[in-house]
Protein backbone atom coordinates (compact mmCIF):
# COMPACT_ATOMS: atom_id res chain seq x y z
CA UNK A 1 0.00 0.00 0.00
CA UNK A 2 1.33 3.36 -1.08
CA UNK A 3 0.42 6.37 1.26
CA UNK A 4 1.98 9.56 0.67
CA UNK A 5 4.37 8.44 -1.49
CA UNK A 6 5.31 5.94 1.11
CA UNK A 7 5.12 2.08 1.21
CA UNK A 8 4.19 -0.02 4.02
CA UNK A 9 3.94 -3.75 4.16
CA UNK A 10 1.10 -4.86 6.13
CA UNK A 11 1.84 -8.78 5.38
CA UNK A 12 5.41 -7.87 7.30
CA UNK A 13 3.12 -5.90 10.21
CA UNK A 14 0.96 -8.91 10.66
CA UNK A 15 3.63 -11.10 10.83
CA UNK A 16 5.61 -9.31 13.25
CA UNK A 17 2.28 -8.53 15.42
CA UNK A 18 1.92 -12.23 15.35
CA UNK A 19 5.33 -13.29 16.37
CA UNK A 20 5.18 -10.77 19.29
CA UNK A 21 1.49 -12.16 20.65
CA UNK A 22 3.30 -16.21 19.89
CA UNK A 23 5.71 -14.63 22.45
CA UNK A 24 3.87 -12.88 24.83
CA UNK A 25 1.91 -15.96 25.09
CA UNK A 26 4.46 -18.48 25.12
CA UNK A 27 5.86 -16.63 28.46
CA UNK A 28 2.71 -16.24 30.20
CA UNK A 29 2.51 -19.63 29.92
CA UNK A 30 5.52 -20.64 31.29
CA UNK A 31 4.65 -18.47 34.35
CA UNK A 32 1.83 -20.28 34.76
CA UNK A 33 3.79 -23.31 34.61
CA UNK A 34 6.35 -22.07 37.38
CA UNK A 35 3.14 -20.85 39.90
CA UNK A 36 1.53 -24.19 39.43
CA UNK A 37 4.83 -25.86 40.22
CA UNK A 38 4.64 -24.10 43.74
CA UNK A 39 1.17 -24.66 44.01
CA UNK A 40 1.52 -28.27 43.56
CA UNK A 41 4.90 -27.64 46.34
CA UNK A 42 2.54 -25.84 48.90
CA UNK A 43 -0.08 -28.67 48.48
CA UNK A 44 2.17 -31.74 48.63
CA UNK A 45 3.89 -29.69 52.53
CA UNK A 46 0.48 -28.84 53.90
CA UNK A 47 -1.36 -32.23 53.02
CA UNK A 48 1.80 -34.19 54.59
CA UNK A 49 2.22 -31.25 57.74
CA UNK A 50 -1.59 -32.94 58.29
CA UNK A 51 -0.78 -35.98 58.39
CA UNK A 52 2.50 -35.57 60.07
CA UNK A 53 0.74 -33.46 62.78
CA UNK A 54 -1.94 -36.18 63.38
CA UNK A 55 0.39 -38.91 64.56
CA UNK A 56 2.80 -36.55 66.03
CA UNK A 57 5.73 -37.68 63.94
CA UNK A 58 8.83 -36.27 62.16
CA UNK A 59 9.83 -39.54 60.21
CA UNK A 60 9.19 -38.54 56.71
CA UNK A 61 9.58 -34.51 56.81
CA UNK A 62 13.03 -34.97 54.81
CA UNK A 63 11.62 -37.43 52.69
CA UNK A 64 8.98 -35.30 51.45
CA UNK A 65 11.08 -32.69 50.70
CA UNK A 66 13.81 -34.45 48.77
CA UNK A 67 10.92 -36.07 47.16
CA UNK A 68 9.19 -33.08 45.76
CA UNK A 69 12.86 -32.10 44.59
CA UNK A 70 12.32 -35.00 42.47
CA UNK A 71 9.04 -34.40 41.40
CA UNK A 72 9.07 -30.66 40.37
CA UNK A 73 12.16 -31.36 38.87
CA UNK A 74 10.31 -33.88 36.48
CA UNK A 75 7.13 -32.40 35.96
CA UNK A 76 9.20 -29.07 35.03
CA UNK A 77 9.96 -30.98 31.97
CA UNK A 78 6.26 -32.33 31.18
CA UNK A 79 5.65 -29.76 28.89
CA UNK A 80 8.23 -29.95 26.73
CA UNK A 81 8.81 -32.41 23.49
CA UNK A 82 11.09 -35.16 24.81
CA UNK A 83 13.41 -35.64 21.49
CA UNK A 84 14.10 -31.59 22.33
CA UNK A 85 15.39 -31.45 25.64
CA UNK A 86 19.07 -30.27 25.93
CA UNK A 87 22.25 -31.72 27.59
CA UNK A 88 22.14 -29.01 30.13
CA UNK A 89 18.52 -29.75 30.88
CA UNK A 90 19.36 -33.44 31.00
CA UNK A 91 22.09 -33.44 32.73
CA UNK A 92 20.88 -30.82 35.51
CA UNK A 93 18.07 -32.49 35.93
CA UNK A 94 20.02 -35.49 36.71
CA UNK A 95 22.10 -34.08 39.04
CA UNK A 96 18.86 -32.91 41.46
CA UNK A 97 17.74 -36.38 41.07
CA UNK A 98 20.94 -38.00 42.41
CA UNK A 99 20.94 -35.47 45.18
CA UNK A 100 17.32 -35.92 46.35
CA UNK A 101 17.90 -39.91 46.06
CA UNK A 102 21.22 -39.84 48.22
CA UNK A 103 19.96 -36.99 50.71
CA UNK A 104 16.49 -38.27 50.96
CA UNK A 105 17.38 -41.42 51.26
CA UNK A 106 20.06 -41.19 53.69
CA UNK A 107 18.59 -38.49 56.37
CA UNK A 108 15.05 -41.28 55.95
CA UNK A 109 17.70 -44.43 56.83
CA UNK A 110 18.44 -42.01 60.01
CA UNK A 111 15.59 -40.84 61.55
CA UNK A 112 14.31 -44.20 61.53
CA UNK A 113 17.48 -45.43 62.98
CA UNK A 114 17.41 -43.16 65.64
CA UNK A 115 13.52 -43.13 66.38
CA UNK A 116 13.46 -39.12 66.15
CA UNK A 117 14.87 -36.28 65.04
CA UNK A 118 15.75 -33.82 68.02
CA UNK A 119 15.04 -30.81 65.69
CA UNK A 120 10.92 -31.36 65.98
CA UNK A 121 10.65 -32.12 70.01
CA UNK A 122 9.28 -29.01 70.72
CA UNK A 123 7.19 -28.40 67.65
CA UNK A 124 5.67 -31.33 66.59
CA UNK A 125 3.02 -31.62 69.40
CA UNK A 126 2.23 -27.95 68.39
CA UNK A 127 0.09 -28.42 64.95
CA UNK A 128 0.16 -24.45 64.25
CA UNK A 129 4.33 -24.29 65.02
CA UNK A 130 4.81 -27.65 63.46
CA UNK A 131 2.86 -26.18 60.23
CA UNK A 132 5.88 -23.58 60.23
CA UNK A 133 8.38 -26.12 59.80
CA UNK A 134 6.62 -27.59 56.52
CA UNK A 135 5.85 -24.36 55.02
CA UNK A 136 9.38 -23.14 55.40
CA UNK A 137 10.83 -26.56 53.58
CA UNK A 138 7.79 -25.74 51.15
CA UNK A 139 9.90 -22.68 50.65
CA UNK A 140 13.61 -24.16 50.81
CA UNK A 141 12.16 -26.84 47.96
CA UNK A 142 10.68 -23.63 45.45
CA UNK A 143 13.49 -21.23 46.25
CA UNK A 144 16.40 -23.70 45.87
CA UNK A 145 15.03 -25.40 42.26
CA UNK A 146 13.33 -22.48 40.45
CA UNK A 147 16.87 -21.69 38.27
CA UNK A 148 16.74 -25.39 37.55
CA UNK A 149 12.93 -24.91 37.03
CA UNK A 150 13.47 -21.35 34.44
CA UNK A 151 15.78 -23.57 32.37
CA UNK A 152 13.51 -25.84 31.80
CA UNK A 153 11.06 -23.58 30.70
CA UNK A 154 11.96 -25.04 26.88
CA UNK A 155 14.29 -26.40 25.01
CA UNK A 156 16.22 -23.17 23.59
CA UNK A 157 19.82 -22.10 24.78
CA UNK A 158 23.23 -21.73 23.96
CA UNK A 159 25.26 -24.53 23.36
CA UNK A 160 27.20 -26.20 26.77
CA UNK A 161 30.43 -23.70 28.00
CA UNK A 162 33.01 -23.29 29.68
CA UNK A 163 30.22 -21.82 32.39
CA UNK A 164 28.19 -25.29 32.68
CA UNK A 165 31.27 -27.24 33.25
CA UNK A 166 32.25 -25.02 36.24
CA UNK A 167 28.94 -25.22 37.60
CA UNK A 168 28.35 -29.26 37.33
CA UNK A 169 32.45 -28.92 38.13
CA UNK A 170 31.17 -27.00 41.57
CA UNK A 171 28.19 -29.17 42.08
CA UNK A 172 30.31 -32.63 41.92
CA UNK A 173 32.66 -31.42 44.86
CA UNK A 174 29.80 -30.26 46.74
CA UNK A 175 27.96 -33.46 46.03
CA UNK A 176 31.09 -35.31 47.40
CA UNK A 177 32.31 -33.62 49.88
CA UNK A 178 28.33 -33.69 51.12
CA UNK A 179 28.30 -37.74 51.09
CA UNK A 180 31.65 -38.13 52.36
CA UNK A 181 30.61 -36.02 55.48
CA UNK A 182 27.66 -38.50 55.93
CA UNK A 183 29.48 -41.31 55.32
CA UNK A 184 32.08 -40.67 57.78
CA UNK A 185 30.47 -38.94 60.41
CA UNK A 186 27.58 -42.23 60.26
CA UNK A 187 30.52 -44.77 60.48
CA UNK A 188 32.11 -42.70 63.48
CA UNK A 189 28.66 -42.79 65.35
CA UNK A 190 28.38 -46.30 64.82
CA UNK A 191 31.57 -47.33 66.53
CA UNK A 192 31.16 -48.91 70.16
CA UNK A 193 34.23 -46.74 71.10
CA UNK A 194 32.79 -43.58 69.52
CA UNK A 195 29.92 -43.33 72.05
CA UNK A 196 29.14 -39.98 73.22
CA UNK A 197 31.78 -38.28 71.13
CA UNK A 198 32.55 -35.80 68.63
CA UNK A 199 34.05 -36.63 65.25
CA UNK A 200 37.16 -35.09 64.20
CA UNK A 201 38.80 -36.67 61.68
CA UNK A 202 38.07 -37.17 57.57
CA UNK A 203 36.65 -34.12 56.27
CA UNK A 204 35.28 -33.24 59.51
CA UNK A 205 39.03 -31.83 60.65
CA UNK A 206 38.45 -29.13 57.89
CA UNK A 207 35.68 -27.80 58.82
CA UNK A 208 32.62 -28.18 62.00
CA UNK A 209 30.02 -28.64 59.28
CA UNK A 210 31.23 -29.76 55.61
CA UNK A 211 28.24 -31.30 54.79
CA UNK A 212 26.78 -27.93 54.88
CA UNK A 213 29.69 -26.33 52.86
CA UNK A 214 29.12 -29.34 50.43
CA UNK A 215 25.12 -28.42 50.28
CA UNK A 216 26.02 -24.48 49.47
CA UNK A 217 28.06 -25.15 47.24
CA UNK A 218 25.96 -28.02 44.94
CA UNK A 219 23.26 -25.42 44.68
CA UNK A 220 25.55 -22.68 43.80
CA UNK A 221 26.93 -24.55 40.77
CA UNK A 222 23.80 -25.76 39.66
CA UNK A 223 23.03 -21.59 39.44
CA UNK A 224 25.89 -21.13 37.73
CA UNK A 225 25.00 -23.91 34.82
CA UNK A 226 21.18 -22.56 34.66
CA UNK A 227 22.32 -18.87 34.22
CA UNK A 228 23.35 -20.08 30.50
CA UNK A 229 20.25 -19.71 29.77
CA UNK A 230 18.89 -16.60 31.71
CA UNK A 231 18.13 -12.84 30.66
CA UNK A 232 17.27 -10.14 32.39
CA UNK A 233 15.23 -10.90 36.09
CA UNK A 234 15.90 -14.37 35.62
CA UNK A 235 19.08 -13.82 37.40
CA UNK A 236 17.53 -12.89 40.44
CA UNK A 237 16.85 -16.49 40.98
CA UNK A 238 20.78 -16.48 42.53
CA UNK A 239 18.51 -16.38 45.81
CA UNK A 240 18.69 -19.98 46.14
CA UNK A 241 22.26 -20.70 46.69
CA UNK A 242 21.85 -17.66 48.60
CA UNK A 243 18.41 -19.02 50.71
CA UNK A 244 20.05 -22.19 51.25
CA UNK A 245 23.20 -20.73 52.98
CA UNK A 246 20.96 -18.08 54.93
CA UNK A 247 18.92 -21.41 56.25
CA UNK A 248 22.19 -23.22 57.10
CA UNK A 249 23.89 -20.55 58.32
CA UNK A 250 21.12 -18.41 60.34
CA UNK A 251 18.28 -20.68 60.88
CA UNK A 252 17.70 -24.66 60.97
CA UNK A 253 21.17 -25.77 60.51
CA UNK A 254 24.42 -24.69 62.31
CA UNK A 255 22.80 -22.64 65.01
CA UNK A 256 20.94 -25.67 66.50
CA UNK A 257 23.49 -27.81 65.99
CA UNK A 258 26.25 -25.67 67.40
CA UNK A 259 23.76 -25.12 70.19
CA UNK A 260 23.55 -28.68 70.81
CA UNK A 261 27.59 -29.14 71.00
CA UNK A 262 27.97 -26.54 73.34
CA UNK A 263 25.44 -28.37 75.62
CA UNK A 264 26.47 -31.76 75.47
CA UNK A 265 30.52 -31.40 74.74
CA UNK A 266 31.01 -27.27 76.15
CA UNK A 267 33.35 -28.38 79.34
CA UNK A 268 35.43 -30.74 77.57
CA UNK A 269 38.40 -29.45 76.64
CA UNK A 270 39.22 -31.37 73.31
CA UNK A 271 35.96 -30.14 71.95
CA UNK A 272 36.54 -26.59 72.86
CA UNK A 273 40.27 -26.93 70.91
CA UNK A 274 38.58 -28.10 68.09
CA UNK A 275 35.93 -25.64 67.87
CA UNK A 276 38.84 -23.39 68.83
CA UNK A 277 41.07 -24.66 65.73
CA UNK A 278 38.46 -25.92 62.94
CA UNK A 279 36.89 -23.26 60.50
CA UNK A 280 32.84 -23.58 61.50
CA UNK A 281 32.20 -23.93 57.72
CA UNK A 282 34.61 -22.38 55.15
CA UNK A 283 38.23 -23.25 56.19
CA UNK A 284 40.34 -20.97 56.25
CA UNK A 285 37.95 -17.94 56.38
CA UNK A 286 34.97 -18.81 58.78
Amino acid sequence: LKLGGCFYDYSSSVSQDLENATLSGVAMGQSAGLLKLGAIDMGIQWSLWAVASYYQTEKFYDLAGSSTFALLSVLSLKSLNPALLTPRQKVQTCMVLAWAARLGSFLFHRVMHAGLDSRFDKVKANPSKFLLYWTVQGLWVYITLFPTLLLNRDSRGPPIGLRDYLGWSLWLTGFLLEAFADYQKSRFRAGPANAGKFITSGVWSLCRHPNYLGEIMLWSGLFISASSVMKGVDFASVLSPIFVAYLLTNVSGIPILERQAMKRWGSDPNYLKYRASTACLIPGLW
